[in-house]
């Protein structure tokens, strides 16, 4: 039986999801690395491709990894690769130690992101959870909306936008200390006896599979846009990167926003509701973006992009762990190398070069966004049961 909720043990979990969003500096990160060496997209788009790789690779293991060692334990290595990753930069600056960092930050990222969910259980009580989640979300979209203001102030101010790196590895090592005193989390033991082709066998189940399928998918979609709303913007409106690059800042705000209310509103309503009206909303967001060129307007439509798309995962993410709780490691592990979706940015690069503009990847976004009025179907039948 799990303890009262206490402020001493959601704090130090939440404060996990804030180093997640680290791993979003890779969006205006592509963009400055592609101005610095003179990339290709498709080129480029590597830096994306190079971080969500390991989500591929590492999201499963690492659900197994929990039984072993624990969550809490588990979130604390993922901590110090990051923290690692965050050095690499300051050894040189060129596109292999690049690479080299990021994949490094994937490779905590993916670690942090399969153990913090299921961490969040042990603190929160199951009727809580959608709204816990998105919070978390809330904390993470505060890190993402904070780097490209950090990068450019960093490459403005300080003629270095790199600098950012030793910030995030101080924050790294206090949020790993922080997490490594608190020792009143309590861990519920699960089964021990599995394996990575019994993790795998959670997608016979439709719904697993439908769910897994949305995380990919919503992950790409957030990844893209973060990728191309600087690039999108210089094509759309005739803007130096500098100013473009807020152009993600203001998709984060509408993150930030969207999920500090979704903590609330999903507290009091139906999950799959506001997943359908948020698929609505997303879509006239996109198709705002793909025929408007005034800046002001465009603005507009990317802020309701951001703020409808604000939510999805932790809806997905939620209906996932409620599907299975008895197998909430594993489900966590496998619905997080859905996160590998984030490797869509080298597509975007391959379809953008092509079609020679910015407009070809926003428009694929939206086909994806599509897929979600499907999945609303499957929480509405899930909640009918």
């Amino acid at each position: 039986m799990k303890e009262k909720t206490s402020i001493g043990k959601i704090l130090p979990v939440m404060f996990g999801f804030f180093i997640m969003g680290f791993v979003d500096v890779v969006g205006i990160a592509t963009n400055y690395v592609k101005l610095d060496f003179n990339l290709s997209d498709t080129v480029a788009n590597l830096l994306p491709v190079m971080v969500f790789l390991w989500f591929l690779v590492f999201s499963v293991p690492t659900g197994l990894l929990m039984n072993k060692i624990g969550r809490k334990n588990t979130v604390m290595l993922s901590m110090a690769i990051t923290f690692l990753a965050m050095l690499v930069p300051l050894i040189a600056y060129n596109f292999t130690v690049i690479l080299v960092a990021f994949a490094l930050l994937g490779i905590g990222n993916t670690i942090i992101q399969v153990a913090l969910n299921p961490l969040l259980t042990n603190v929160v009580s199951g009727d809580k959870l959608a709204s816990s989640l998105t919070l978390g979300q809330f904390v993470k979209a505060i890190a993402a909306f904070l780097g490209p203001i950090i990068a450019g102030f960093a490459a403005g101010s300080m003629g270095n936008w790199k600098l950012i790196f030793p910030l995030y590895a101080g924050i790294t090592l206090l949020s790993t200390i922080w997490l490594w005193s608190t020792s009143i989390i309590k861990e519920e033991q699960e089964e021990k006896n599995v394996s990575i082709l019994g993790c795998f066998s959670l997608l016979k189940d439709s719904y697993i599979l439908a769910f897994f399928v949305g995380i990919l998918l919503v992950v790409g979609i957030d990844v893209g846009l973060n990728i191309t709303i600087p690039k999108f913007l210089m094509e759309r409106c005739s803007i130096p990167l500098e100013q473009a690059a807020l152009g993600i800042s203001l998709y984060f705000v509408a993150r930030t926003v969207g999920t500090f209310l979704g903590a609330i509103i999903l507290a009091k309503y139906a999950p799959a509701k506001i997943f359908v009206y948020s698929i609505i909303l997303g879509v006239f967001g996109f198709i705002g973006m793909l025929f408007v060129t005034n800046l002001v307007v465009l603005s507009v439509f990317i802020f309701i992009v951001g703020f409808a798309c604000a939510n999805l995962f932790s809806i997905i993410f939620t209906y996932a762990l409620k599907r299975q709780p008895e197998r909430a490691n594993e489900v966590s592990g496998l619905m997080i190398m859905g996160v590998s979706g984030g490797a869509i940015a080298l597509f975007l690069g391959m379809v953008s070069d092509y079609v020679g503009s910015q407009m070809g990847g926003v428009a694929v976004l939206l086909v994806c966004l599509l897929y979600f009025f499907y999945l609303g179907r499957l929480f509405t039948k899930t909640d009918a049961k």
